[in-house]
């Protein structure tokens, strides 16, 4: 397949936007800089709406930008019943969660962990976040940058650099006030960037009309299929189960989100911050499996596709090929802002896990470094790392066993998950239980996983075992529990004990 000039205009706007996002770091350094308060919590000052659109932001990154339209695009909108879990997840986090991590005034999720079950779980909580948050920041350059590469000729490790060491440098001055900002602004360019793509597309074919008419023909919408339980990759009830446990990691155990809880002023804030995450998860359904829908309703009637074409693809050959320049570099600049938004909270997040979880915890009296110091430095060489390894890969070489080690790492992310809910809804669970429902529902994914189980049957598996299982053995072995009180559901309103 030939491939499509990138054009100067397109690379002038691709090149503003990250000299803007620069901007934007450079303007928090000074208020960064206070105390590691200031660098990871932004001392609580940062609006709720602001708080909201950075945590959507966050968790969009520019896989979900091209491989949602891509699903859209070869099946239908099935999978987006698993957005829809985040109304039921809400109301559990500003019930139950949130409460926990603000009244401890947490810097790291990983902290109620070591009050509940101790040091071990809460190192290790914090250590399985920072590896596999290396290995996706690794992944979330490399992915979009393959797919923009394989239908331009844009310079692959060129665009690597720009857009990682963009990423580091704006982390390492503002903080996490620069990374929340920085996010709102990427969240506008993206969402707007899929609306226009969404537009062209439809005028494209030839207005709501037709592309209500091709949808329907050809069931690209809902349908039976997706209620069929032979297929469990399809089946709507598993994708809805399995997303929501998914979601659950992604909400109360993973610091990249779990850090923008206490950037607000309040719980109450907090709270609306999370709706706002909310609302936005209705647009994302409508614009990013509508996009997915509109292109295939496109390229069915008035377009063809190169043959042998990579559907990942879709959506940059979309734009290179149909979109004026210019407007083109804008939304492809849209693409690498979902890239950067994760890129960047990762960042920051796998700094205040390291300065928070380990050198505050166990060398806070032999390391005399500055915190905020310490913590730009870790920045630095997260950074780094990940993007050396995108490169690796984007040179040819060795993504098999990186996907391999990012699999393994990702393991343990939900029955982390499973474990927060143990100690928030059962009595039981303690410090040896904690550990061995992580050890053996990873054990277990692992097994689903090379028995080619569906892949959202997984965190299924993975977060009910790891929750009963904790739970379980924790019946057995009482001589392991301490005092919990102001730790539990039953105990929320309770003042912890030291």
């Amino acid at each position: 397949m030939s491939k499509t000039g990138f054009g100067m205009w397109n690379r002038i706007v691709l090149i503003a936007y990250l000299l803007a996002m620069l901007g934007v770091g450079a303007y928090f350094t000074k208020r960064a800089s206070k105390s590691t308060d200031s660098f990871f919590k932004a001392e609580g000052k940062v609006p709720a709406w602001a708080a909201g659109f950075s945590i959507w932001a966050t968790t969009l990154s520019a896989i979900t930008f091209m491989s949602t339209p891509e699903q859209a695009f070869l099946t239908d909108w099935g999978y987006s019943i698993g957005t829809l879990t985040i109304y039921l997840i809400i109301p559990i986090l500003i019930k139950w969660y949130v409460p926990f991590f603000r009244k401890l005034q947490v810097t790291t999720a990983y902290e109620y962990l070591e009050k509940r079950f101790g040091p071990v779980m809460r190192s290790l909580g914090s250590l399985l976040f920072m590896l596999y948050h290396i290995g996706r920041v690794a992944i979330v350059i490399y992915l979009p940058i393959l797919a923009i590469t394989s239908v331009s000729n844009i310079n692959p490790i060129l665009i690597a650099v720009l857009v990682g060491a963009m990423c580091i440098i704006y982390a390492f001055l503002g903080g996490i006030e620069g990374v929340i900002w920085t996010d709102v602004i990427q969240g506008f360019l993206l969402l707007g960037g899929a609306l226009l793509i969404c537009i062209l597309a439809v005028v494209y074919t030839g207005g709501p009309g037709k592309i209500a008419q091709v949808a329907v023909d050809n069931s690209k919408f809902l349908s039976a299929k997706d209620w069929n339980p032979n297929n469990l990759a399809m089946f709507i009830p598993v994708i809805f189960a399995g997303q929501f446990f998914n979601s659950m990691y992604q909400y109360t155990a993973s610091q990249d989100v779990v850090q923008r809880y206490q950037t607000t002023p309040s719980i109450k804030a907090t709270a609306k911050s999370l709706w706002t995450n909310g609302w936005l998860a209705i647009v994302t359904i409508f614009v990013f499996f509508g996009m997915g829908t509109f292109l295939y309703c496109y390229y069915h009637t008035m377009g063809s596709l190169p043959k042998g074409f990579n559907t990942s693809a879709i959506v940059p050959y979309f734009v290179i090929t149909k979109i004026p320049a210019g407007l083109a570099g804008l939304i492809i600049a849209g693409i690498f802002a979902a890239a950067q938004s994760t890129i960047a909270s990762s960042l920051n997040a796998i700094s205040s896990c390291f300065v928070t979880d380990f050198k505050q915890r166990y060398f806070d009296k032999k390391w005399k470094m500055n915190d905020v110091t310490l913590a730009r430095i870790i920045i630095v060489i997260a950074g780094v790392f990940s993007l050396g390894i995108a490169i690796y890969l984007l040179m040819g070489n060795a993504s098999q066993t990186w996907n391999i080690f990012l699999s393994i790492t990702g393991l343990f992310g939900v029955p982390v998950a499973g474990i927060f809910a143990a100690g928030i809804f059962t009595k039981s669970a303690n410090r040896v239980s904690a550990v061995w429902g992580v050890l053996i529902s990873a054990a277990l994914t692992y097994w689903c996983q090379v028995m080619g189980v569906a892949t959202l049957v997984q965190p299924i598996v993975a977060f009910i075992s790891s929750f009963v299982i904790a739970w379980l053995i924790g019946l057995v072995t009482p001589k392991y529990a301490h005092d919990i009180t102001g730790l539990t559901a039953k105990t929320i309103n309770e003042k912890v004990k030291d």
